[in-house]
């Protein structure tokens, strides 16, 4: 039996010897690789972290001292060392989340997939106990380099240095969020880890002059003739002590026994404290070292030998995306692109290798690069914002009264758009449409195939006075979707009888398309014609689509995003203002955080199916008739 089967909790951690460490160590790596490459999920930032979470576990007694994970991706060590080993169905219905979570442990105390909040979780957590007198328990929030690039991390850190609260912030510095951290944050911290590399260097220069001759004294003459001027100018831990924080660091975060030592000497003070780890993302696992784009920073199935992924079929709608952005910029030197932290999931790197100077990656910060948009459209340029869906949440304010007041010609990609699948409910992008309809002027598209896709991209960058949006869905681009006829912008996919009406009009919301196309052939067979539309633009509702509707007897409209502010919910109070409205069904996603799971069963069971949503319409048009119900379609 190895060591690790033989862990069910922090206890358990805490009663091994230092000597059995490093085998702990390799065990979990080794775990890992052999699991993560049979589910896929965040494999590089967990290796990094091993030594790490050991450390936290031997010198904090979770769950009464309370350990936050930013954003969370890096909670699978934290997850073995608490008693949960089953990795089989890693992100799948019924199986451990990819992320803390409360249900599963109460070692888990963020349900978190975002960045940069763990700060203010742990501000907030060190008050209650404050207030409640229990000044013996700790907080420990354990967050990256590349997520202090965020700016609600600052905002926390500066209220949490104006107290005398015993807070531990262990930066998890390993140069990287997805891809290299940037901005002067990151200077700031490769100047630390500079000055670390300095001080090694100055102890051999005095070992050397210790054991004698002319080389060694020259060496440490040179380099002590150096430290007064770099200390002069970079101070580095200067920047943490100037708000009042103890800073403790660098530490190898591969050397258990020394960051145990740096947290339990955190741990001491009493007061907030920054513990600085410096580590490798990937660690033990040569693919993901040589992966240099982002260390196999999250992995889909993968042969765990060579770290290939498994072979699939098909382009991406991110490929689309990123293929025709090129061909863009190409022809236009006014478009930029801009990320968060995000140039390769989001598809920007093709772009920024052919026009690196026309990319803006602002770090983990999407406030910041909305806002930031908005000035660039000011000053003459065609921004497009390529973020994934659930992360435009966090810059609505941006959106609403930089971008739309200011009527600013920028462009938003939304990516992983509607139900993601297995990283849960806070990446489920079923939030935007509903948010986006209340942006005044405003124009949303969303298209069903790869040529939709580049038709509506190259629509939404050449509106210059108002936001525009272009949102897909995550994993395969469908087949060719070709449209038979166009009503204004409404595209009609399959219908004869659309200019004088039939019984159903089938609206369907970019990738909802094919299963309103399989809906639509149930129907047929039960004899009752229908019309599909994809209406390319969904905010705010175009007239022809109206037009289209006031001609049929049973409207259907679904979409994969939330049911309050979808496109059903608009086409509704649309017709509502005219006499004889025809009925209008809604399919959409239920307004609840939706558990993960594979999208297609998420849909199904979210009454998107083609079996339910003909069921349903068979139901209205019966009514309409004056027929009985048929007992199925």
């Amino acid at each position: 039996m190895g060591l690790l089967e033989t862990i069910s909790g922090p206890e358990d951690v805490a009663s091994l010897l230092p000597e059995q460490l490093p085998q702990l160590a390799e065990e979990i790596r080794a775990f890992l690789i052999a699991e993560v490459s049979k589910t896929g999920g965040h494999l590089g930032p967990n290796l990094g972290v091993v030594e790490l979470t050991i450390a936290l576990h031997r010198v904090f007694e979770s769950p009464r001292d309370a350990i936050v994970f930013d954003t969370g991706h890096q909670s699978y060590v934290h997850k073995l060392l608490t008693g949960r080993q089953d990795f089989s169905r890693l992100r799948e219905a019924g199986g451990l989340t990819g992320y803390p979570s409360r249900a599963e442990s109460p070692h888990d105390v963020v349900e978190n997939s975002h960045a940069s909040g763990s700060l203010s979780w742990a501000d907030g957590i060190s008050r209650a106990h404050e207030l409640r007198g229990e000044r013996d328990r700790h907080v420990v929030a354990v967050i990256g380099d590349g997520a202090l690039t965020g700016g609600m991390a600052w905002e926390a850190l500066n209220n949490i240095a104006g107290a005398d609260r015993p807070v531990i912030m262990v930066v998890n510095d390993n140069e990287r969020s997805y891809a290299p951290t940037i901005g002067g944050l990151a200077t700031h911290l490769a100047t630390l880890r500079t000055t670390r590399e300095y001080e090694k260097l100055l102890d051999l220069g005095k070992r050397s002059l210790r054991r004698g001759g002319a080389p060694g004294r020259l060496a440490y003459e040179t380099l002590h003739g150096m430290k007064k001027g770099i200390k002069d100018i970079v101070a580095p831990q200067g920047l943490f002590e100037d708000l009042g924080l103890k800073y403790v660091g660098p530490v190898d975060g591969h050397d258990v026994e020394a960051v145990e030592h740096a947290l339990t000497r955190a741990r001491s003070y009493g007061g907030p404290v920054i513990v600085h780890v410096i580590t490798q993302k990937g660690r033990g696992y040569k693919p993901a070292l040589d992966n240099l784009a982002d260390h196999f920073h999250a992995v889909g199935v993968i042969d765990p030998e060579t770290g290939e992924a498994q072979a699939s079929s098909g382009s991406s709608w991110t490929s689309v995306f990123a293929e025709e952005m090129v061909a863009i910029g190409d022809a236009r030197r006014d478009v930029v692109g801009v990320t968060a932290a995000m140039m390769i999931p989001v598809g920007l790197e093709p772009f920024a290798r052919k026009h690196p100077d026309r990319v803006v990656d602002v770090g983990i910060a999407e406030q910041h690069a909305v806002a930031s948009a908005a000035g660039m459209a000011f000053g003459g340029l065609h921004p497009v914002v390529a973020v994934y869906a659930t992360f435009l949440n966090r810059a609505f304010d941006q959106l609403l009264l930089d971008v739309g007041l200011h009527r600013a010609g920028v462009t938003f990609v939304l990516d992983r758009a509607g139900v993601t699948g297995p990283d849960g409910p806070s990446h489920h992008g079923m939030w935007d449409m509903g948010l986006c309809r209340l942006v005044p002027g405003l124009r949303l598209a969303a298209p069903r195939d790869a040529e939709t896709l580049r038709e509506e991209l190259r629509e939404a960058v050449a509106v210059d006075d108002a936001p525009t949006v272009v949102r897909f869905s995550k994993g395969k681009v469908p087949a060719a979707l070709p449209a038979i006829a166009r009503v204004g912008s409404v595209d009609v996919l399959q219908g004869t009888r659309y200019e004088e009406g039939d019984d159903v009009l089938l609206v369907g919301v970019g990738s909802m398309l094919p299963r309103c196309l399989a809906t639509a052939e149930r129907l047929a067979a039960h004899g009752i014609g229908v019309t599909v539309v994809d209406p390319r633009w969904v905010v705010p509702v175009e007239e022809a689509l109206v037009e289209l509707a006031r001609r049929h007897r049973v409207v259907a409209v679904v979409e994969d995003g939330g049911e309050v502010g979808g496109l059903g919910w608009a086409l509704t109070r649309e017709l509502d203002r005219t006499t004889d409205a025809p009925a209008v069904l809604g399919f959409a996603l239920p307004q609840a955080y939706l558990d993960m799971g594979a999208r297609e069963d998420i849909l199904d069971a979210a009454g998107l199916s083609p079996q339910a949503v003909a069921l349903r319409i068979v139901e209205a048009v019966a009514h309409h008739h004056g027929a009985g119900t048929p007992a199925s379609a």
